[in-house]
């Protein structure tokens, strides 16, 4: 195992800095949390007084010491702030959405090639609860051949809230730029590139300026994906329904992972991303029928990867090819939607 410590920049410290990425990065001994975006605020000190403090992309990434950076700003920043930071020779991971359109995420994984610098996206999603506990089911045996496979991710807002920007009618905004990849990720991770895609994407909420529900459908020959979310769904805890040729699977509740750091408790506290009871899901089979314990979520794993790619070759979890092909399937279900057509991969 390697003794080099990676020095991290992250770019921005909202909500994907502070509770996401930060926790993570300082508890774990292969990185050191050098530095902080933040033009006008300090609270990345306030999370912990040795992060230093850059007040422009360009401080951040002029800084030598620098080797990786994340990401976490509003999406329409993505795209240029990657470019500037692959320029800069720093290996780069952006937060969801990666890119805009499968075009721009094209050009941002040629240049880290050619620059010979790792990019990833993060799909933490994939170290939750709930899906490590569907691959474990799917990867056993117990539904035998997936038929049908829907997931939602839905919330109740009905009041659209002034002050986010998420809410905002701005370029890359919506809840298909914001949930979707989650969902999507999931999808294609588990089934693999589908032959169709069908979508509507639209407004549900009075003066809502963003579309605030999707219902995207992944055609493959042997299966049907359906992959919604709603900010109007006022019982939003159902999350999977799967059926398969030898049983089914139902899961409400989120990961409580997100939860417990919004309380400021570090990831090095154990147990660890563990769901109450009453979110754990229902095996129904000929064999079996009854509760299914989660299996205990953990994004680590995917901060791990990141750093043995960087420092000792590793395969990324999250692949290029994976993530070109997720932005693919968002242009996709655009099109659909507004075409009101089955768009083919």
């Amino acid at each position: 195992m390697s003794s080099k410590i990676l020095n991290v920049g992250l770019i921005g410290f909202g909500l994907s800095g502070r509770y996401f990425h930060a926790p993570f990065l300082s508890v774990n001994p292969r990185f050191k949390l050098k530095t902080a975006v933040e033009r006008s605020k300090n609270e990345a000190q306030e999370f912990d007084s040795s992060i230093e403090n850059a007040r422009s992309i360009d401080e951040l990434l002029s800084d030598t010491e620098i080797d990786l950076v994340f990401i976490c700003t509003p999406n329409d920043t993505h795209f240029q702030y990657a470019m500037d930071a692959l320029e800069n020779g720093k290996h780069v991971v952006i937060e969801k959405p990666f890119a805009a359109t499968e075009d721009e995420a094209k050009q941002l994984v040629a240049l880290a090639k050619e620059k010979d610098l790792i990019l990833t996206a993060y799909q933490n999603r994939r170290w939750d609860s709930d899906f490590l506990t569907i691959k474990k089911l799917l990867a056993e045996g117990k539904l035998g051949d997936v038929i049908e496979y829907e997931c939602r991710y839905d919330r109740f807002r009905p009041v659209v809230p002034t002050e986010s920007w998420k809410e905002k009618k701005v370029d890359v905004g919506g809840n298909l730029y914001n949930l979707g990849p989650h969902l999507l990720d999931q999808a294609l991770t588990l089934f693999g590139t589908p032959e169709t895609v069908t979508a509507e994407v639209r407004s549900v909420r009075p003066n809502s300026e963003i579309d605030d529900y999707f219902d995207v459908r992944l055609g493959y020959a042997d299966k049907l994906v359906v992959l919604k979310s709603s900010l109007m769904v006022y019982e939003n805890f159902l999350r999977y329904t799967i059926h398969g040729t030898s049983g089914s699977f139902i899961k409400g509740g989120l990961d409580p992972q997100e939860e417990t750091l919004r309380k400021n408790i570090l990831p090095d506290e154990k147990p660890w991303g563990v769901e109450p009871e009453n979110r754990w899901g229902k095996l129904s089979s000929a064999d079996f029928t009854g509760i299914i314990e989660s299996e205990a979520g953990d994004y680590m794993p995917f901060y791990d990867n990141v750093y043995e790619a960087i420092v000792e070759g590793a395969e990324l979890a999250v692949k290029p090819e994976e993530i070109l092909r997720t932005c693919r399937v968002i242009d996709l279900a655009f099109q659909s939607s507004a075409e009101k057509k089955v768009m083919k991969y």
